[in-house]
């Protein structure tokens, strides 16, 4: 079992040298590594500061050694997948390859998606991001790349460096318990899954559903939010890897690396 930090860059925690001090106290300690929310507003009332997941995580990168990184989760759907490609071939070679990518619809909670024209059908955006999640795939193998496709283009580039990660840079897909079964088919797909809102009931028929997709859990990540402080609860199933413990938003810059000081 794995045991990572799972936190938003809000309020004091939206500084960059902040969330630095953060990860490296949590390398410190030993945790296995440290994701965070990849959000661009939220509303004052719930969180003022908003700080940038990527840049955040590169500054992080140079700061540490071990620990993996990662946004969890990037809402590819909102996202060029060639600048993705971009930014994360470059996240992974500057970490040493460390890097894990999450990707999921997001969410428009009080219009974050609304307020930028961006577009809010689920429907719709699991297209964007199925099809997102194809062409940064194609980018990332170093070949000449054609794609025509309803949302992107790639008329006869390559993309190179490529990743220092082989096969490639690690891919979790976001499943949320109410979502239906899309999302858990397109994460049986990838290298692992970022249950988010489940029930106990409800992990267990993903879990056995990814089973019967892929034939077994094995190679197949399962990150998992803790249920409290001590690590316990969905981490008894049979199946999930890595355990995060979530540092709540509104926390302290001091209380956040008070709490990443802990042995996991």
């Amino acid at each position: 079992m794995h045991n990572a930090l799972y936190m938003a860059p809000f309020d004091e925690l939206s500084d960059p040298v902040v969330a630095v001090e953060v990860a490296v106290a949590a390398e410190a300690a030993g945790w296995d590594g440290i994701f965070l929310w990849d959000h661009m507003w939220r509303p004052s009332d719930r969180s003022f500061a908003v700080g940038d997941a990527w840049i955040t995580l590169a500054a992080m990168a140079t700061m540490t050694s071990s620990i993996r990184l990662g946004p969890m989760v990037v809402p590819l759907a909102r996202r060029r997948p060639q600048k993705v490609a971009r930014e994360s071939v470059a996240l992974d070679r500057l970490s040493g390859g460390r890097l894990t990518l999450g990707v999921g619809l997001g969410v428009d909670t009080d219009g974050e998606l609304r307020r930028f024209g961006e577009v809010v059908d689920e429907h719709e955006r699991g297209g964007i991001l199925d099809e997102a999640l194809e062409l940064l795939l194609m980018l990332w193998s170093g070949d000449e790349v054609h794609h025509h496709g309803d949302n992107f283009t790639a008329d006869g580039v390559c993309f190179c460096p490529r990743a220092t990660q082989e096969p490639r840079i690690p891919i979790w897909g976001a499943a949320r318990g109410n979502a239906g079964a899309r999302p858990v088919r397109r994460a049986a797909r990838l290298d692992g899954i970022f249950p988010v809102g489940v029930t106990g009931d409800q992990l267990a028929r993903i879990l056995e559903t990814i089973h019967d997709l892929r034939g077994s859990l094995d190679g197949f990540d399962v990150a998992v939010i803790a249920s409290d402080d001590e690590g316990t609860g969905d981490a008894e199933h049979d199946g999930v890897t890595w355990l995060l413990r979530s540092i709540d938003p509104k926390v302290s810059a001091a209380q956040a690396v008070e709490i990443a000081s802990r042995a996991p």
